[in-house]
């Protein structure tokens, strides 16, 4: 070997492209990092990271179940324009990532990004490589989570918004077309209002306490006796708590009950018990920097 690990560090540095590949680059041409560059950029691979600095906040946020029902994914994979998360190619790439997820069970996107793709004899990471020279942009995995048990999957808006939930619950219940039907409007739900927290017990206890803080202030700046002040603080978190935890939110399908009352009827209806035990909702760009095209500047640099 005519490289050291300094080596490979600086080849990866100069390169951007994963430590492996730099090994093999390096390998490849004896050490010379010159053609280890060349070896990389023949690959593609040095072309794959060029487009890793574009900003990527479009995409789409996918939601799936497992076949025999009891795994649920969601998954947000971002590019740099709607227009490609409309493609075929990238929507089939998104699916294989989500299977991917099912049955390997990876801890992260790391860990994910060197499973072998389902289907494929591929990592994910080589393929997503690939995507990104075929397809022509930058594309990123940025996160999924993964649910066992009792669980749906829901996708919003051709793919804006992927939801997915978990309950505690029996099979045979969990079997059920009313279970089935009721799951999937808890997750529109979540969908539609987006609640912060599962429940009261899942709000932080600072978050409780500012909240109760600020509503305190508002009391007094109305200039509320101080003795019904406590009555109307308590009043008004109920109402907080109301609007940022999903089982205390009105169902929005039934405005006379919330959703842990309609939880409940279902349950009742089915002869056993049903509780939501987890959720994830992703939003596709959410806290992402979006890319902002300047029309004249492109054209301008297509004359040059």
């Amino acid at each position: 070997m005519n490289f050291t690990a300094k080596d490979v560090a600086a080849l990866r540095e100069k390169t951007g492209c994963g430590m492996m590949d730099c090994k093999k680059a390096l390998t490849e041409s004896n050490g010379d990092m010159d053609k280890a560059v060349d070896f990389l950029r023949e690959k593609g691979l040095a072309a794959a990271v060029k487009k890793a600095g574009r900003i990527a906040a479009e995409g789409v946020a996918f939601a799936t179940t497992s076949e025999c029902g009891k795994v649920a994914v969601v998954i947000e994979v971002n590019a740099e324009t709607d227009f490609v998360a409309k493609n075929a190619e990238f929507q089939t790439f998104v699916k294989i990532c989500a299977d991917t997820i099912i049955h390997q069970n990876p801890a992260d996107v790391e860990a994910l990004l060197q499973c072998k793709a389902e289907g494929s004899e591929q990592t994910v990471d080589a393929l997503l490589k690939e995507k990104i020279l075929t397809i022509g942009e930058n594309i990123k995995i940025r996160r999924f989570d993964r649910f066992e048990g009792a669980v749906t999957s829901y996708v919003h808006g051709g793919g804006r918004i992927g939801v997915i939930v978990k309950f505690d619950t029996t099979d045979e219940i969990a079997a059920t077309e009313g279970f089935k039907t009721y799951a999937h409007n808890v997750a529109m739900q979540i969908a539609a209002l987006n609640p912060e927290f599962l429940d009261e017990a899942a709000v932080p206890a600072e978050r409780k306490e500012k909240e109760k803080e600020i509503l305190t202030q508002q009391i007094v700046d109305e200039g509320k006796p101080a003795n019904i002040a406590e009555k109307i603080v308590a009043g008004r978190l109920s109402k907080f708590f109301k609007e940022i935890c999903l089982v205390d939110q009105q169902y929005v399908q039934d405005s006379k009950m919330t959703v842990q009352q309609y939880t409940d009827s279902v349950a009742q209806e089915l002869g056993g018990s049903i509780k939501i035990t987890a959720y994830t909702r992703f939003e596709k760009g959410e806290g992402l920097e979006k890319r902002e095209d300047n029309f004249a500047e492109e054209i301008a640099s297509l004359v040059k």
